[in-house]
């Protein structure tokens, strides 16, 4: 028996960050802001079949600026071997400006004038790193330049030799072979001997072809669909797969029929067309999985069939594309609303399963008190400002730049620390809840649409904490339901994690259950957090009811983490031992027990900012070890 290889596929070629109009239906003119994703066929590819389980790698330039950054940082999020993407120090990064018109029409601009992945050559294929793989799969745009072509061919010959599986998508667009000027993006097809005969020169190397009629048109030299892919077959015994839109896909193993209806073909999903920018990628993706699977071709097609129709109904590219648990759910129930991006279980699933970041570990130091801090003596907001940017200190004293370390800071008297924070590796939780408040009001910053959410970092996660209790009077409960539900529709239209914090004891008596309640009433509402946050029960019955309600409802849900309310170390010790028999939670979410004597001592002036770190990282530190003490001794 064969040894497994590390890698299952390693793509090659383009590389960009794709902007693309957040308005629909209007001219490319007229967008007023733009979302922003990794782009770029190979890299799609890599990252949608990496959500479907394989082990992908790209092989790739970016440039050495923030683009390039942004594009190997999502690779990393998404499971990409990025040991192959390079970087350009004196290239910039390509973009690529896009809208959606209509079903129809997509405008774009390539920016790509001497950008970074047009420079790969032949230096940057490495044989050991191609020999990892089980396949390789290259792009027909590399293919257009003299330095990138001979990477190509390089790549696919060492393929060759150390007996890789070999694929190409087409993927043709005339623009990018000089064909047409930069206004013409749209446009998937002119004829061109030459760019037919550099493709023709080529298609023996593959035993895997695939393109739409369109791209099957140029590498075959006529607009005859069964010519052209007879003049393909004429040169290349490569399974042909040809895109059909709509109607699906064929395949082609033998000789080509007189009809493109004999070859094998999948099901095809009848669904909106919202977005037909990269489907052909998101296609890509599922065939590479049921061919590197081994499926039968119906398999695959079905497969690359319901990953295209992901493409198609949502916005952006690499977004769109489903992970494997997903498309399995997908495949299994079928499609029950044709706007798939409407679909609420649909789409619970495909954002549940996509998220990045393994948080498994949830060791948070909660310094997001502003009420409590305000009413110390010697507060103002700029000396607790300051404070709590020594609290970070202590944060990222303990943390040490290991994983699993996080914070909970506010943005009206911890702005500054936040700030700081970006990009340390902590997880940042942010509240949006004004202090105290019940019925639930928001901080003003949030706006009363919600619209202050637009202006977070993509990093940070909304902390609302909600007193909410099953025994409160309706008209209560209706105010407090209508802005929790809001916030998390707000939280998901601007790609924010939310974290939903309960307290029902500081409301009236609770049982084993309470909480429990609240929790199915939060869902049976339509919200679906991807955290909670909840009391340190004093019962398993508690703690067995509340996870009970959580996986029943939400399978995929990041966890939980438990607060503190101020308890002794020693009382937290024992609630954390009781938590940590329950996998679904993930830590703890503490504040007081570790800051409190720190900041009325530095606030009176009666302590210096070394001796607040020290005492503040010294108490994290011994939380810390407790939940893990803990956690080691459950899963004894």
């Amino acid at each position: 028996m064969s040894t497994p290889k590390p890698l299952d596929v390693i793509t090659i070629g383009r590389s960009s960050v794709d902007l693309y109009g957040a308005q629909i239906g209007g001219r490319l003119e007229d967008m007023g802001s733009f979302q922003k994703y990794i782009g770029g066929s190979p890299t799609n590819m890599a990252a949608g079949t990496a959500r479907l389980g394989l082990k992908s790698a790209l092989i790739t330039r970016v440039g050495d600026e923030h683009m390039g950054r942004f594009i190997r940082e999502e690779l990393a999020k998404e499971g990409v071997d990025v040991r192959g993407v390079r970087t350009d120090p004196e290239r910039l990064t390509a973009l690529v400006l896009l809208g959606i018109r209509d079903d129809k029409q997509f405008p774009l601009i390539f920016y790509r004038e001497n950008c970074a992945d047009m420079a790969l050559d032949e230096d940057d294929i490495d044989e050991s790193f191609i020999a990892e793989a089980r396949a390789v799969v290259a792009t027909g745009t590399h293919l257009s330049h003299k330095r990138t072509e001979a990477a190509v061919l390089k790549a696919l010959t060492l393929a060759r030799k150390h007996g890789l599986q070999t694929a190409l998508d087409i993927d043709y667009r005339p623009n990018l072979w000089g064909l047409s000027g930069h206004g013409d993006g749209e446009n998937r097809f002119i004829e061109s001997a030459a760019v037919t005969a550099k493709l023709q020169s080529t298609l023996h190397l593959f035993d895997l072809i695939v393109g739409t009629e369109e791209e099957f048109h140029i590498a075959g030299g006529s607009t005859d669909t069964i010519a052209a892919l007879r003049a393909v077959r004429a040169v290349s015994k490569a399974t042909l797969v040809c895109k059909r839109g709509p109607m699906g896909a064929v395949a082609f193993t033998g000789a080509i029929p007189d009809s493109l209806d004999d070859g094998e073909t999948g099901p095809g999903f009848p669904i909106e067309v919202f977005n037909v920018l990269g489907a052909g990628d998101g296609f890509m993706s599922g065939l590479i999985k049921g061919w590197l699977d081994g499926e039968p071709w119906p398999v695959a097609l079905k497969y690359a069939n319901a990953c295209g129709a992901f493409a198609v109904s949502r916005h952006g590219c690499t977004p769109a594309y489903p992970s494997w648990a997903e498309l399995q759910f997908f495949l299994q129930r079928g499609v029950v609303q044709k706007a798939l991006r409407k679909d609420q279980a649909l789409e619970q699933v495909h954002w549940a399963t996509n998220r990045h970041g393994d948080w498994s570990t949830m060791r948070v130091f909660a310094f997001d008190h502003r009420m409590q801090l305000e009413a110390m003596e010697g507060a103002t907001p700029a000396r607790i400002g300051a404070f709590k940017e020594l609290c970070l200190q202590a944060a990222l004293k303990v943390a040490g730049g290991k994983p699993g370390y996080g914070i909970l800071c506010d943005s009206r008297l911890g702005r500054d620390a936040l700030f700081q924070a970006a990009g340390t590796g902590l997880w940042i939780g942010r509240p949006v809840e004004w202090p105290g408040s019940r019925p639930l009001t928001l901080e003003p910053e949030i706006g009363p649409d919600f619209g202050g959410l637009s202006e977070w970092p993509l990093e940070h996660v909304v902390k609302v904490l909600c007193f909410y209790h099953p025994d409160d009077d309706a008209a209560t409960k209706a105010a407090q339901e209508d802005t929790v539900l809001r916030l998390f529709h707000a939280c998901r239209r601007n790609r924010l994690e939310m974290l939903l914090e309960i307290i029902p004891s500081k409301v009236a008596d609770v049982t084993d259950t309470t909480s429990a309640e609240v929790i199915q009433r939060f869902y049976d509402l339509g919200v679906y957090p991807d955290w909670w946050k909840l009391e340190p029960f004093t019962t398993d019955a508690a703690w067995e009811n509340a996870c009970a309600a959580i996986t029943a409802n939400d399978p995929n849900v990041r966890g939980i983490v438990v607060l503190g309310l101020d308890a002794s170390e020693a009382d937290l010790a024992a609630s954390l031992a009781l938590a940590a028999k329950h996998d679904l939670v993930k830590g703890f979410a503490i504040g007081r027990t570790i800051f409190g004597d720190a900041a009325r001592g530095w606030l009176k002036g009666e302590m210096t900012d070394t001796e607040a770190v020290t005492m503040m990282s010294d108490r994290y530190a011994r939380l810390a070890a407790l939940w893990d003490k803990a956690r080691e001794g459950a899963s004894q």
